[in-house]
This record gives C-alpha cells, sequence and structure tokens, in this order.
C-alpha cells in the first residue's frame, strides 16, 4: 500500500526579548519573583498569583485581579486579606491579558500601598482545571465523626456486610492481630515509637471500622494513653515525620474512640495536637510552603498529617479552620507535584514517588467527596498511570533518576501498585490497571487498605496495556524522555531514558542534565551507580549524587552544582513508528557550587568543600546539546554538541555494571553480560582524540557498615573518554545492543562523517568549524531524520525546511507517514529574569 504522506510543522518561538541566557533558573528554589507576569506562560487556568515572602509587610496580603489596568470593571477581584503568599481565582480566566497587584494589611485594619501592577496572558491551550472556593471544602467538613476518612461513610455498612470475603479481609486479620500484640505500657519514653505507633493505628482503625469490635478501639485508646501519661517529648515533635504521626495518631484515635476517653484526657490530646499544629504552621510552613519550589518531607506526609489532626479539630479552635484554609489553597496552588508539573511523572526522583503515593491518593478523595468537584481531573492525575508505568517499569530498574535510581521494582512496588489501584478504582486509568495487575502487589499494603476494603469502587474488568501504547513519552515539565523497543515484552524490552529537567539538581534529584540510563529486559546496559544509603555522606556528595556518577559530561573535571539554577531542559522530541527522538539542552548546568544553606552544611559536616578538586566549581561551558535517540529496535545514537568560551578537557562518561573491553584505536567499548545474556558495543567518534580508561572504584566509596537494605556492593565500572582540550568538540555515539550473543553490525565508515550500520545510514558533522548537522535514514522503512541541513532528501524528494536548525523526521506517527518539524520548546520557567 502507497504510503500517505503528510506535513506536521512544530514551531516553538521564544520571544525575542528572552533568551536562555537570561533566566538563571526556570523554577526558583525560594520564590523571589511575583508569579505569573507577561513573560511566563502559565501551566494551569485558572493560575495561582505567587509572591515572595518579602513582599509581606504586615499580618496579611491581599490580592486585586482584574481584566482592567486599573481594576475598575465587573471582572475585577479583591480577595479577603489572608496571612499567605498566594492567591487562587477558582474561576476559569477568560483568554487575553489580566492585572493584579498586592498589598499588605494589618490586624487592625491598615492597607498598606499597592505593589507594582502585574500582567499575564491567557491562552486557549492551557490546561483548565476549576477548584470551588474554599468556603465550599469548609462548610462541608461533617459535624459528626469520623470525618479523616469521610468519603467512607456512605458505603462502610455495605463493606462491611461482605467483609469475611474481601480478598484482603486475611491481610488485614493479620495486621491488626499484630498491633494488638504490641505493648507500650512499660515503655518509658512511648514517644520514641511514635512511628510504629501510627502504622499501628492505621491497622487497627482499618480492623475498627470494618468489624466494629471493641478490643480493636480499646487498643488504639491504650496506645495513646501511654503517650499522655509523659511529657510530650520535644525531640520527637522536633522532627517533621514524627510530628505528623503523632498529631494524626492522636486526632484518628480520638475521634472514633471519642467516648472511651474522659474529658480531661480529650482536652489532653486536644492541646498537644493544636500545640503541634500551631508550631509547625506558624514557624515552619506558613509562608515557606507556598513560596518554596518542593519541600519534599512536608509534601510527603506532614501535609496529609497536619491537615487531618486540623480536620478533627474543626470546630473547636479557630486556628484548626484556618490551618485547612490555608491546606486547601495551597494543594490549589502547588499540588500534586510543585503546580509546575502536569506530566504525571514525579520531578523529586522517581522512587521518592512511593512516599508521596499515600497523600496524593487521600487528598484529591476528601477534596472531591467534600467539595462535589472532581480533582482527579487535574492534568497531572490524567497523566498519572502513564507516567508511573514508563518512569519505572515492571520488574526493572527505574529510569534512573534521583535517590534509590538503583532498586529493582521486583513486581512492581507494593506502594506503586497500591497508587495503580487507586487510579484504576477511581478513573479506570488502563496503564494503571495494567501496572497494578501484574502481581496484585496492592493487596499487602496496609495504609491505604481501608480505601479498598469500604470505598465500593471495583477494579476495571480489562487489565492490558493499551494496544497503542506510545513507544516514547515526553515529560516536558519534568524533562524527561523514555523510549522503549517493545514494552509489552517487557521481558526483553530495550528501554532508554534521558533527563534534561527544568528542576535542576537538589533534595531527591541528582546533578544528571543531559544523563541517560539504557535497560535490556530491566537490567542495566548503562546506568547511573552508586548507592543510597544516606542522604548526605560522603559517597552521596561526591560520587552518588555528583555528575560523576552518571552518564553524561564533566567539563575540565567539573559537574552541575546541587540547585535549581544547574537545569536542563528537553528541548524537542518526536516519537515516530521506527524513530525516537530528544534533545536535551544542559548549556547552563555547569553554573558554578551550590548556594543552597542546607548543602553547605552538608558539606561541612563531612570537612568536604565544594573545591575543583572534589569535582566542583565555574566552568566555561557554553553549549551542550545532546540529541539521542532510539533507532528501533536497538541501536542508540547520541549527537553532542559542545563548545565553550576557552579550551577545556571533555570528559565523556559511561556506567557499566560489567567491565569494559576497550578498543582505544577504534574508541569501541564492549560489555558482555552473561548473566543477563546481552552484548553491548558503543562506538564513539570525533575529530578530537581521546584517551579512554575505566575504574571499579568509586570517588568517596559507599559505608558497607551502614547497608541494611540488601545493597548489592558489586563493583561497577565507570568509563571516561577524556577529549583533549578545545573550545569546541562533537562526539557521535553509536551503540548496538543484542540479546543472546547476536552478532554485532559492523560499522563501515566512509569520508570523515559518514557510517552505515545495518539498515541505517548516520552522517554527522564532526567539524566544529562547520555548523552542526545530523542525517539518518534507513534504507528499508525510508524513516528520515535531519538536523541542520539545508533541503534535505526525504522519501526521495528534496524537502524544503523552514528554519535549517529545525529537527526534521519522517515517520509513521500512530500508523500515518508525516514529515514533522521542530523548532525548540522552551521551558516554561516560573522565576525571573536578568535584566
Amino acid at each position: 500500500m502507497k504510503k500517505q504522506l503528510l506535513l506536521f510543522l512544530t514551531f516553538c518561538l521564544i520571544p525575542l526579548s528572552i533568551q536562555a541566557e537570561n533566566i538563571q533558573c526556570i523554577h526558583e528554589n525560594e520564590r523571589e519573583t511575583p508569579y505569573p507576569q507577561q513573560e511566563h506562560t502559565l501551566y494551569i487556568n485558572p493560575s495561582p498569583l505567587l509572591v515572595p515572602k518579602s513582599v509581606k509587610q504586615s499580618d496579611f496580603l491581599q490580592f486585586n485581579l482584574s481584566r482592567s489596568k486599573d481594576f475598575s470593571d465587573a471582572s475585577t477581584v479583591l480577595s479577603q486579606p489572608k496571612p499567605w503568599c498566594m492567591f487562587n481565582p477558582h474561576k476559569v480566566l477568560e483568554n487575553g491579558t489580566w492585572y493584579w497587584r498586592v498589598r499588605s494589611v494589618s490586624k487592625e485594619g491598615k492597607e498598606f500601598s499597592w505593589s507594582k501592577t502585574y500582567s499575564f496572558t491567557v491562552t486557549d491551550d492551557i490546561p483548565r482545571f476549576v477548584t470551588p472556593e474554599a468556603n465550599v471544602f469548609l462548610s462541608s467538613i461533617p459535624q459528626a465523626y469520623p470525618r479523616i476518612y469521610c468519603f467512607l461513610n456512605d458505603n462502610l455498612e455495605k463493606a462491611r456486610r461482605k467483609v469475611r470475603s474481601h480478598p484482603e479481609f486475611e491481610n488485614m486479620i493479620t495486621d491488626s492481630r499484630n498491633a494488638l500484640g504490641s505493648n507500650y505500657a512499660n515503655d518509658t519514653k512511648p514517644y520514641r515509637q511514635i512511628t510504629r505507633m501510627a502504622v499501628e493505628c492505621d491497622n487497627l482503625n482499618t480492623a475498627y471500622q470494618m468489624l466494629k469490635l471493641d478490643v480493636y478501639a480499646e487498643k488504639m485508646v491504650q496506645n495513646v494513653r501511654c503517650l499522655l501519661a509523659v511529657e510530650p517529648d520535644k525531640k520527637v515533635i522536633g522532627n517533621d515525620f514524627n510530628a505528623g504521626e503523632l498529631i494524626y495518631t492522636l486526632a484518628c484515635t480520638y475521634e472514633n474512640c471519642y467516648d472511651r476517653f474522659s474529658s480531661q484526657e480529650r482536652k489532653q490530646i486536644e492541646s498537644i495536637i493544636m500545640d503541634v499544629l500551631s508550631l509547625y504552621y506558624k514557624s515552619h510552613i506558613l509562608e515557606n510552603e507556598e513560596t518554596h519550589i518542593f519541600d519534599n518531607h512536608f509534601w510527603q506526609f506532614a501535609f496529609r498529617h497536619f491537615m487531618q489532626a486540623a480536620l478533627v479539630m474543626y470546630g473547636k479552635y479557630p486556628l484548626a479552620k484556618e490551618y485547612l484554609e490555608y491546606s486547601y489553597e495551597l494543594w490549589t496552588a502547588r499540588a500534586p507535584a510543585s503546580g509546575f508539573n502536569r506530566d504525571g511523572s514525579w520531578h523529586n526522583g522517581t522512587s521518592y514517588f512511593s512516599a508521596n503515593a499515600v497523600t496524593l491518593s487521600y487528598v484529591p478523595t476528601l477534596f472531591s467527596y467534600l467539595t462535589k468537584t472532581d480533582f482527579m481531573q487535574h492534568p497531572w492525575y490524567k497523566n498519572a498511570g502513564i507516567g508511573m508505568l514508563y518512569s519505572w517499569q515492571p520488574r526493572a530498574l527505574s529510569a534512573g533518576f534521583g535517590d534509590g535510581h538503583e532498586k529493582n521494582n521486583g513486581k512492581p512496588l507494593r506502594i506503586r501498585s497500591a497508587f495503580a489501584d487507586f487510579m484504576a478504582r477511581t478513573t479506570e486509568d488502563p496503564y494503571a490497571a495494567w501496572y497494578s495487575s501484574i502481581n496484585n502487589r496492592y493487596k499487602t499494603e496496609s495504609e491505604t487498605r481501608l480505601y479498598r476494603m469500604a470505598c465500593g469502587k471495583q477494579r476495571p474488568r480489562q487489565a492490558e496495556l493499551p494496544a497503542d501504547a506510545p513507544k516514547a513519552v515526553w515529560f516536558k515539565d519534568t524533562g524527561e524522555m523514555i523510549a522503549n523497543s517493545d514494552l509489552k515484552d517487557y521481558k526483553h524490552n530495550i528501554s532508554l531514558s534521558f533527563r534534561s529537567s527544568p528542576f535542576g539538581s537538589g533534595s531527591h534529584t541528582h546533578s544528571n542534565q543531559n544523563a541517560f540510563n539504557l535497560h535490556y529486559g530491566g537490567k542495566a546496559i548503562y546506568h547511573a551507580v552508586g548507592h543510597y544509603m544516606n542522604f548526605s555522606d560522603p559517597h552521596n556528595l561526591l560520587s552518588y549524587r555528583h555528575t560523576r556518577a552518571h552518564n553524561t559530561l564533566l567539563i575540565d573535571g567539573i559537574g552541575q552544582p546541587f540547585t535549581t539554577r544547574a537545569y536542563g531542559n528537553i528541548v524537542r522530541m518526536f516519537n515516530g513508528e521506527h524513530v525516537s527522538y530528544a534533545l536535551g539542552d544542559a548549556s547552563n548546568a555547569y553554573c558554578g557550587i551550590s548556594e543552597y544553606p542546607m548543602w553547605q552544611k552538608n558539606f561541612a559536616g563531612h570537612n568536604l568543600e565544594q573545591s575543583r578538586e572534589n569535582g566542583f566549581g565555574e566552568t566555561p561551558l557554553k553549549k551542550y546539546r545532546r540529541h539521542i535517540f532510539l533507532l528501533h529496535p536497538n541501536i542508540v545514537v547520541i549527537y553532542d554538541e559542545l563548545e565553550a568560551t576557552k579550551a577545556v578537557s571533555w570528559d565523556w562518561l559511561l556506567h557499566s555494571p560489567v567491565k569494559f573491553q576497550i578498543d582505544e584505536a577504534t574508541s569501541t567499548l564492549t560489555t558482555r553480560n552473561k548473566k543477563d545474556k546481552y552484548i553491548s558495543v558503543a562506538r564513539l567518534f570525533s575529530e578530537q582524540k581521546c584517551t579512554i580508561s575505566q575504574t571499579d572504584k568509586f570517588a568517596a566509596e559507599p559505608n558497607r557498615q551502614i547497608g541494611v537494605r540488601g545493597e548489592d556492593f558489586t563493583a561497577p565500572w565507570s568509563l571516561t573518554a577524556s577529549y583533549e582540550p578545545g573550545k569546541a568538540n562533537r562526539i557521535l555515539t553509536i551503540i548496538q545492543v543484542e540479546a543472546n550473543e547476536n552478532r554485532i553490525v559492523n560499522i563501515e565508515r566512509s569520508g570523515n562523517n559518514s557510517f552505515q550500520c545495518g539498515d541505517w545510514k548516520i552522517e554527522a558533522e564532526l567539524n566544529t568549524k562547520r555548523p552542526a548537522s545530523l542525517y539518518i535514514w534507513n534504507r528499508k522503512t525510508q524513516s528520515t531524520f535531519s538536523y541542520g541541513k539545508n533541503r534535505p532528501v526525504i522519501n526521495g524528494k528534496m524537502y524544503k525546511n523552514k528554519r535549517k536548525d529545525s529537527s526534521i523526521l519522517y515517520d509513521s506517527f500512530n500508523g500515518t507517514w508525516e514529515i514533522r518539524e521542530m523548532r525548540d520548546r522552551p521551558a516554561l520557567y516560573t522565576g525571573g529574569i536578568q535584566k
């Protein structure tokens, strides 16, 4: 059948007044710039209005929003003065220009001067997600207890009648019996057991709700009385995780066992809850969480636990009401996933999604129930199924970016399975349904069990991977591209993951802009190295988190610092049937040392410096753009464009679980993994000479004495191809992967820039004195990629490209052959611009 030919053009234009070099960071770690302004592109409609805490000059802030510059027409909104640095319009903003300003207001009613007037533009292409105003949420909170799981109340009685036939009944009984067996009566420091108590509280509460047997309630009460018998432990309360676990345990027991406590005990519980809530809200949360890009501890557990405690105290204390309103507005403005992530993937390290999974399921369920608005319609949730699946596939290593990247998703992991099950039940997401069906591990996850047993929502009957599951996905906001040869055959799938993230480095993410990982059957071919056993020990600081542990570059031996300033961005991507492609720009990532007090303290605590000897410092890097391809099914091509303002050494990095066989004369790197039955051959091409070395040592070795998570300390191999100093370089890498010792195709080179690899012809301009260009063509399928060429030949005809520097792909897209052309898509930055 004759192929159909369609033309598809994608042009992402940066306003002429704003260039990448004017942007210090895409997302400020702590907000310094009022958002949004005219130079910002919105992530969602309506957008929150956010200001730095320095704007607040008195007790409250008041916002003014209008279609008119003088705030005089009927569209004008004047908010109530509130103590936080955010405002949510809670209505769709019509297309066009909007104006806003902010002022401080004192408790006595003194109104300070208005700020300057800011403006932003609303367009049709911005996703819409509207939440009701906070009073709708507050007015719907039940007057009677229980409240924490009030969304289950309507179906609880029906669920109880069938509980003994529920597939999780035996697991529930086992977990609750273990909780009944605990005894804290003789513990002189029961607060030190609060993490265990909180888990047992969940298990006891689940059994109590489903069976209504006094034995479970009495045990909950008994545990709480052990806490009431001693003075609150300030050390425990000073830990945000423990503080949240404490007030959740107290609140959950209080509302379910209210009549079992004396009035004095109830007052004592209330006092502890409100003291902790007041301490954290006033000293740590207010003005900080709405202005910080992502405080990972707070969003993982504390947000949910503090809100649940306030929910129980609502109606008794004004602070509980204020905190609930704050929580609701904060979630609307900054959640899920920072508020600047619509991808469904996790921006703060794939493995650390697990720590957020319960909160990400509980909060929208509560808000949806009370407001009668579906919070699962947020763009992030609409993409969460595919985000979860592609970033950490079944029986595989994760995509490889962030703390815990070395873990294996054995079945998949229990909490990920539980969240996927939640998504399947609430949204019928087919990716989530398939993901959680692979092993049913969600049935052993206790914290979310009550929801599954009592919600009345069933899993979809069909749990198959969608037939149209894409070969490659582009998570634009988080900055990742993941391509697969055959996701359905995940035991033999070749998976390529690539990161260049606007979120930069820090928290649980690593300094790995423009880094890639390559897996076969879920096992590492090339993967970042190191072990996550401590957040900030020397191994973490100098090896695991550092750029040298990832498949990217060092500049003069220098890596990327731990800061959001060290950002990257995937600016182009194509998902064809035969070619998956991404272009990452990490030109701004090698920008000195970390300015964050936390990291400075961590280095100092181990007598380490962010010095050039340790791989930190300023670099003269001007350009680092990495084109990366999966030529289906088993060839990876990488084309690096490198420039600096002065001559530098370029260290090209690659990491393998097995030793490299190095042919330095031809820059050929071979790894044979006999255990996992694959062979991989990578060849490097450049006009500059390089020396190649490898080591099985880390810059700082892991402390094996604290390895209590089953770490495999088998030493991986880290390879460095060091190119002689120069102001510019081009490096072409061709990687072939074959299973079961299948023959690797020889690469035939003709001239300086032309290479034949099986059916693929590759032409790459390696002379840095000429403009960069890349041309890839398959003689069987006619699939063609072109970059930097004027009038390339596509499907036997000369194609007139719109711009010479665009990327062009001729391939089958969803069964239709098209020519697609794309220029850079700029990151949607939320910070300021250097004037």
